[in-house]
């Protein structure tokens, strides 16, 4: 599993862009989904960034779309997932994890470079690695709400003997994920923490796909999704999205709380997610770059 992670976001980096920067001035970007990650993305790069240039982008409801960006210095087009793909060097993935493969797979079968937030979904499509390797593609797993993944990934090459993860976020973060719905748990008026769900990430990922993209990030990091052990409560006390992570290895032990503030679109997201993607895609062209 350290070999598939260690692959994932680093494969190619420096080739790909040399390649990239080569062939033109600017790295094309598109987005795909303009959510509560997507259009602060959007936003960021039409602000404008040196070396990269925003060239389209795609979302379900596309008059909507274009209201959203009309006020743009320069509006993107909007376009079909499949003229996105052909448009743009680099895209971004901020879709509902029923969408992803529609995304996914035609990118990586074309040899872009994709940014991945829906890591529940990639999980079920580690194949898409092997593909990638064949046509050149990059999947780069956006860290997102968590921080210390240079740590996590270095103690991987050592011996890490285990990582647990507890997440702890506000009722209604947690209220449309299938399994609260399918077990019929209402946590409207909750008073005190529940436990929703404790076992591994892969399990996780399943039950709870819209809530868990950190730890799968993590998983992918350090020793997988089965040996990563996952705990995921609802909490009236929180206004944060909390992780608290614990890491054993035979080079390190260090814990980690992180307390990322929802955004107001989808409480179910960290404004440290868009943030995130922004630091990731700087990197593409940064001349100076802290961190693995």
């Amino acid at each position: 599993m350290q070999k598939t992670s260690n692959s994932i976001g680093r494969g190619r980096r420096l080739t790909r862009k040399r390649e990239m920067s080569t062939m033109k001035n600017e790295i094309t970007v598109g987005i795909a989904g303009l959510g509560a990650i997507g259009m602060p993305v959007a936003r960021w790069l039409d602000d404008g960034v040196s070396g990269l240039k925003l060239v389209g982008v795609s979302a379900a409801n596309k008059e909507r779309a274009k209201v959203r960006i009309e006020d743009f210095v320069n509006s993107p087009k909007v376009m079909e997932l499949e003229e996105l793909i052909d448009s743009s060097d680099v895209i971004v993935e901020s879709l509902p994890p029923d969408c992803f493969e529609s995304l996914a797979v035609p990118t990586i079968n074309a040899g872009k470079t994709l940014i991945v937030l829906t890591l529940t979904s990639l999980l079920n499509r580690l194949d898409l690695v092997d593909t990638a390797a064949k046509t050149g593609a990059q999947i780069i797993a956006a860290t997102g709400a968590l921080v210390g993944f240079d740590a996590v990934r270095a103690a991987a090459k050592g011996k890490i003997h285990s990582v647990i993860m507890k997440t702890r976020k506000p009722p209604k973060g947690l209220k449309k994920a299938p399994f609260v719905l399918e077990q019929g748990i209402n946590l409207d008026n909750l008073d005190e923490p529940l436990c929703l769900y404790r076992g591994s990430v892969r399990d996780a990922a399943v039950k709870f796909p819209a809530n868990v993209n950190v730890s799968v990030a993590l998983a992918l990091a350090g020793i997988g999704p089965d040996k990563t052990r996952y705990e995921i409560w609802a909490d009236p006390a929180m206004d944060r999205n909390t992780h608290e992570i614990s890491v054993d290895a035979d080079s390190t032990r260090f814990d980690m709380v992180i307390a990322g503030v929802p955004t107001e679109e989808n409480p179910a997201t960290g404004k440290l997610t868009p943030l995130s993607v922004m630091a990731t895609l700087e990197r593409l062209v940064a001349p100076l770059t802290v961190g693995s």
